[in-house]
């Protein structure tokens, strides 16, 4: 009797280390699979600092190499992009690579319209506008490629007050669309303000401003429930945070046409990743 007592509690340990991988420590976790997860964290920071997107990826390896659900994922995830985006402003500010007059109206936007996504997401079903959302982005990256050597003004160009508002628009649009679905905003940010013909470094500069608002305005959410994984953040964010700086070296490196394309390319992946998702395919 003693021993299938002991037996069956020796099975529920091992169950609940499965069920609960929150609760194990950095160190515990298997040497390979957590250098895995610090490379991907670099090149998800390279990619948010050269492209605006890239975060992205982090929710997966998370996911399948941290041992955390996907909704511990996105809270871990999410979290850490707080601070990649302060670091990312501030690199892109000292370059003089933030135009403020667009960025600030794109954050407007998206602040307002943040907390009625997330509102909305308890409420309705987001699986067709997921998929929406997601050809989009494939379009805006498919447009991209096709037009990288055709210089055009951005939308509205001349009348600034227009232009504004219409960016406000396009914030709210990212903000809903970021509250909604879990995307990180830059994910949808860059595409969409490519696809209306602004530059892509004033794009990816923005993009860096709205990580903050989207990282603080989700987790305020998250921390209620306690789904971020604190043995983990610190460690990520430091690998994250050292791949943006390499990431702004590169975008203020290459020409302005090679960067068009470079986004236009991760747009479509990110478009297709989202669209597998949304149909349950990962």
């Amino acid at each position: 009797m003693f021993a299938s007592l002991a037996h069956a509690a020796e099975v529920e340990v091992e169950n609940a280390w499965i069920r609960a991988p929150e609760y194990c420590s950095f160190f515990s976790r298997p040497l390979l699979m957590m250098i895995w997860l610090l490379l991907v964290s670099l090149g998800a920071g390279i990619l948010i600092g050269a492209v605006g997107i890239g975060g992205i990826l982090l929710i997966p390896a998370l996911n399948v190499l941290g041992g955390l659900t996907i909704h511990q994922a996105m809270a871990t995830a999410l979290f850490t992009f707080i601070f990649t985006g302060a670091i990312g402003t501030f690199s892109f500010q000292r370059r003089g690579s933030i135009d403020w007059s667009i960025t600030a109206p794109l954050c407007l936007g998206a602040a307002i319209f943040g907390f009625l996504g997330a509102w909305a997401n308890a409420k309705i079903d987001a699986y067709i506008l997921s998929l929406i959302l997601s050809s989009i982005i494939i379009f805006a990256g498919i447009y991209t490629i096709s037009t990288h050597s055709l210089a055009r003004p951005a939308i509205l160009q001349g009348r600034p007050g227009l232009q504004q508002a219409f960016l406000v628009g396009i914030g709210a649009v990212v903000g809903f669309g970021s509250g909604l679905t879990g995307v990180g905003g830059p994910a949808l940010s860059v595409p969409m303000m490519i696809l209306f013909g602004f530059s892509p470094l004033t794009t990816i500069g923005a993009s860096q401003v709205i990580q903050i608002l989207a990282g603080i305005s989700g987790t305020a959410g998250n921390m209620q429930y306690g789904s971020i994984n604190f043995n983990l953040v610190t460690i990520l964010t430091i690998f994250e945070v050292i791949g943006v700086q390499i990431g702004v070296r590169i975008v203020h490196a290459v020409n302005a046409q090679s960067l068009r394309r470079y986004v236009g390319v991760l747009c479509i992946l990110v478009g297709a990743g989202l669209m597998m998702r949304a149909l349950g395919l990962f």
